[in-house]
């Protein structure tokens, strides 16, 4: 059994409410969030396949790596996209202490400026998650999952990674991806022919709000 879900559960999205799940079902809208860049050739690729699909998308940047990459984090604004703060360190809620943790969210948010967050490895406690509005102000929002490529998984191929995505996504969905060197394998031959079905399904992909 994998130690993840593929599809977040209902009763996980009931117990921590609070945090942004999925977006409303009303339309045909699926949301592609992206995690760990900006990379140098991850990153540029996925603007790419995005750009040449009229498509939009999250990037949930890792403070540290905007500063080694800041022309690539000012092409991703440039193009249209959301961005959302991942701490600058990629640190784990779980096992980080609170003050340490508050203030590598902050570090990261004067590099990276938008009230979304998302907890490296969706690991948060409820104080840090309460303490986070503190930081990146009253509109902030928590934004979790509901569909994983799992393209960090590298015991997994592009195909099973695409199949995650595709079996599970619905209006609404948001769906996490990884502009990684980890990701690199999974993430450059699922990306293309997950964008080509969406699009042959009528779905338009767009930017968390």
């Amino acid at each position: 059994m994998r130690p993840y879900f593929i599809k977040t559960p209902w009763w996980l999205k009931k117990v921590y409410s609070g945090y942004r799940w999925n977006m409303p079902r009303g339309g045909k809208d699926i949301y592609l969030t992206f995690d760990d860049g900006p990379h140098p050739t991850a990153t540029p690729f996925v603007l790419d396949e995005l750009n040449a699909a009229g498509a939009k998308a999250t990037f949930f940047c890792i403070g540290k790596n905007v500063v080694q990459h800041p022309e690539i984090y000012q092409r991703i604004i440039e193009e249209g996209h959301a961005v959302g703060n991942h701490t600058q360190q990629h640190l784990n809620g779980w096992k980080t202490e609170n003050l340490t943790y508050l203030a590598d969210i902050k570090t990261a948010s004067q590099h990276i400026s938008s009230p979304l967050f998302r907890p490296p490895y969706g690991r948060i406690t409820r104080f840090q998650a309460k303490e986070v509005q503190q930081i990146l102000g009253p509109s902030s929002q928590i934004i979790m999952w509901d569909v994983l490529s799992a393209d960090f998984d590298e015991k997994l191929s592009g195909e099973q990674c695409l199949e995650n995505v595709v079996r599970y996504s619905k209006p609404g969905s948001i769906i996490v991806m990884h502009d990684s060197q980890k990701a690199w394998n999974r993430l450059h031959y699922a990306l293309p022919r997950m964008i080509r079905y969406f699009g042959e399904k009528g779905f338009r992909l767009a930017p968390l709000t």
